[in-house]
């Protein structure tokens, strides 16, 4: 069932240690087939040099695995809510990689402090608050997708403009049209993480980069004006 998506969802997985975002085991890489409902999630607790494609677990989009040898990763119910509340991701991603785990333990959302950032996430990545102590104990990891989701309504913010945020205290989710993006976005969010973190050591009074720079940046890029790269690339 899926092999190719199988084969998609193991290939982005296994693009997680290479850019360096995850140790031993501390990410998943999920990506979804709209017409049937179903999504490929990595496996929980497999070391990603024991992984391969056949490992990937096929889940429906109400959390019930229906194929595959091993559990769904511990994050999945995630998954699903993002899945579920964003219609137009096709792949999902979660890290603990260090520079964007430091913002969201510190509580922060990350600041467009230049054009870098403003390529790829427009305007700051938000950090959602913590869950309370209920919503934990009711059901932990659905209701970090729900929260999600919810704080993007509520801020009236795109969640295909800005493919990131930070979940206080915890760490990173992105997505993305499919689980390679989705990937893709997770390494920007890493690096504009780290050029924020090193911007504020240099100049704490730092502000963040005017707005008609950063909706030049990411406009050209992105959207019907868009001309950055070659057609049809």
């Amino acid at each position: 069932m899926l092999e190719e998506l199988k084969k998609e969802v193991y290939e982005a997985n296994m693009l997680l240690p290479k850019y360096g975002l995850v140790t031993f085991t501390w990410g998943n890489v999920s990506g979804i087939d709209r017409e049937k409902g179903l999504f490929v999630i990595k496996p929980s607790g497999v070391e990603y040099d024991e992984l391969k494609p056949e490992d990937m677990v096929v889940v429906d989009l109400d959390g019930n695995k229906v194929e595959g040898e091993y559990n769904p990763s511990s994050d999945t119910a995630t998954h699903v809510e993002l899945y579920n509340r964003f219609p137009n991701i096709g792949g999902v991603v979660h890290t603990h990689s260090p520079w964007a785990t430091s913002w969201a333990q510190a509580g922060r959302g990350i600041p467009c402090y230049g054009t870098t950032h403003a390529d790829y996430l427009y305007g700051e990545v938000p950090c959602v608050r913590n869950l309370t102590k209920e919503e934990i104990d009711e059901a932990y990891e659905k209701n970090t997708g729900v929260l999600i989701a919810d704080e993007f309504e509520r801020q009236g913010r795109d969640y295909e403009a800005t493919p990131a945020v930070l979940c206080k205290n915890h760490g990173p989710f992105t997505w993305g049209k499919d689980a390679h993006e989705a990937v893709h976005n997770a390494v920007v969010l890493e690096e504009v993480a780290k050029m924020a973190a090193r911007c504020e050591m240099i100049n704490p009074q730092n502000e963040p980069a005017p707005q008609e720079l950063q909706d030049k940046h990411y406009y050209r890029k992105h959207g019907a004006n868009a001309y950055y790269g070659q057609p049809g690339k």
